[in-house]
């Protein structure tokens, strides 16, 4: 469980008027998630980590599953669209001059929708606790839906995907490429961006807040962009012209217009829009059924192979960020009765909020008010100067902070140069456990070291 898998457990799991209280201030964006996430854990009883990180993340996994039956299934409609209905796998002849541009319907919906489900993005996504699976699955069966012309339906399930988070209405300028002319779609499309309305004017008073961490994007957020847009031109080149004005713009819109967008406000990470996936997916599935010649499907295993060993990867610790319950437990291992803790950032609370057994028999020194009382993530801390008195009262004898990584940029902000500058003006540095993600280290007055 990683520190944003962390923040969902201990959010979800506030009664429901302290979570609505919660997303007043912050985390808007994500709320629609965390009520659901809330019905999981009620229905499930899942009371600590250790025992409901399948509850967790299973519903990640159905949604995964769902959006990738939803990418064979737009497959298929494309695909029989073009052989004059929808209907199986009865071949057509090939138009004159090649080969037919649209495969079997069965087998395009087949490679496209396992293509989704083994891409190592939508695998890392689909096993974690965040919304972004949901909003992929969303996203997909809004297409098909635009497809099949259902727009009252297609409204309300992008409009789910956008209330789970707002940048699934990226899709819209996507998807206007396929059905732009159409009335029906120009009326869902500013039902959604009318339904939406209310949950960006609040979440645009917590841009700040929410995103602050982010700076523009960096080169390697243009080269994996500049790697998806060649790709999916050159998977492109041959496809049906239904499928690519559906295909590629999804491929391509959502990610770019908020590379874009992120020169001027920095909002750009991949797992926002990772529904653009779907849209390679189709190119990608279209490619491989109508591909020709003995070296395609050896040239596809050879793929699988770094496929294989990324997919693996993916399923240890080493894959995240950090690793909240490995904090935790070299806490526990660490701590004495009466040991105070400090988190050096704030934000980084969130490591021990998941595990109360540990976090509790510690003295949180720089916290003023908890995140349940303060209606907040990571709760309030003191003033600067309350900061640096708490850690110089004669009472506390040794002091465990969580600190990030070395190498890391460490905040500026008053109260957190403080803790660091009173640490090491006033104690003596013990141990340093390396975690995953982070540094668990004791400090003790002089001369208390063990």
């Amino acid at each position: 469980m990683w520190r944003d898998e962390s923040v969902t457990w201990q959010v979800a799991h506030r009664p429901l008027g302290e979570l609505w209280e919660l997303l007043g201030q912050v985390d808007a964006v994500h709320g629609l998630y965390y009520l659901l996430m809330h019905a999981v854990f009620a229905a499930t009883g899942a009371a600590t980590p250790d025992a409901g990180l399948w509850a967790l993340r299973l519903p990640s996994v159905a949604a995964t599953a769902l959006a990738a039956s939803g990418v064979a299934a737009v497959a298929h409609h494309l695909t029989g669209a073009l052989r004059g209905g929808e209907g199986g796998d009865v071949p057509s002849p090939a138009p004159p001059g090649g080969p037919d541009p649209s495969g079997r319907p069965g087998r395009v919906a087949l490679l496209a929708g396992l293509g989704y489900a083994l891409l190592p993005p939508v695998q890392m996504y689909a096993q974690e606790g965040r919304s972004y699976a949901f909003v992929a699955a969303a996203v997909v069966w809004a297409t098909y839906l635009m497809l099949r012309e259902r727009w009252v339906g297609y409204a309300v399930v992008l409009m789910l995907g956008s209330w789970l988070h707002e940048f699934a209405v990226l899709a819209l300028p996507a998807h206007a490429f396929a059905a732009g002319r159409s009335r029906g779609w120009r009326l869902a499309a500013w039902a959604v961006v009318a339904a939406l309305l209310p949950l960006a004017l609040v979440s645009a008073r917590q841009a700040q807040q929410q995103l602050g961490w982010l700076g523009r994007p960096s080169w390697q957020d243009w080269a994996a962009y500049g790697v998806l847009a060649a790709a999916s031109l050159l998977l492109a080149r041959g496809a049906s012209r239904e499928l690519v004005r559906v295909a590629l713009p999804l491929a391509l819109l959502p990610p770019g217009l908020l590379l874009a967008i992120s020169l001027v406000h920095p909002w750009y990470v991949d797992r926002y829009v990772l529904y653009a996936l779907a849209g390679f997916a189709l190119l990608a599935g279209a490619r491989l059924a109508t591909a020709r010649g003995w070296w395609v499907w050896p040239l596809v295993g050879v793929l699988l192979v770094p496929v294989g060993f990324w997919s693996a990867w993916l399923r240890t610790p080493d894959s995240r960020k950090d690793d909240a319950r490995a904090v935790a437990a070299a806490v526990g291992a660490l701590a004495r009765p009466g040991d105070a803790v400090l988190f050096l950032p704030s934000r980084r609370r969130a490591w021990l909020l998941s595990s109360p057994e540990t976090y509790g028999s510690l003295r949180d020194l720089a916290l003023s008010r908890t995140p349940a009382a303060s209606r907040s993530l990571q709760g309030v801390e003191r003033t600067p100067e309350e900061i640096q008195a708490a850690l110089l009262d004669p009472a506390v004898d040794r002091v465990i902070a969580l600190l990030d990584p070395v190498g890391q940029p460490v905040d500026g902000y008053p109260a957190e140069a403080v803790k660091r500058q009173t640490l090491v003006s006033s104690f003596d540095l013990c141990s340093v456990t390396d975690v995953r993600g982070a540094r668990v280290a004791l400090f003790a007055r002089p001369g208390g070291c063990p």
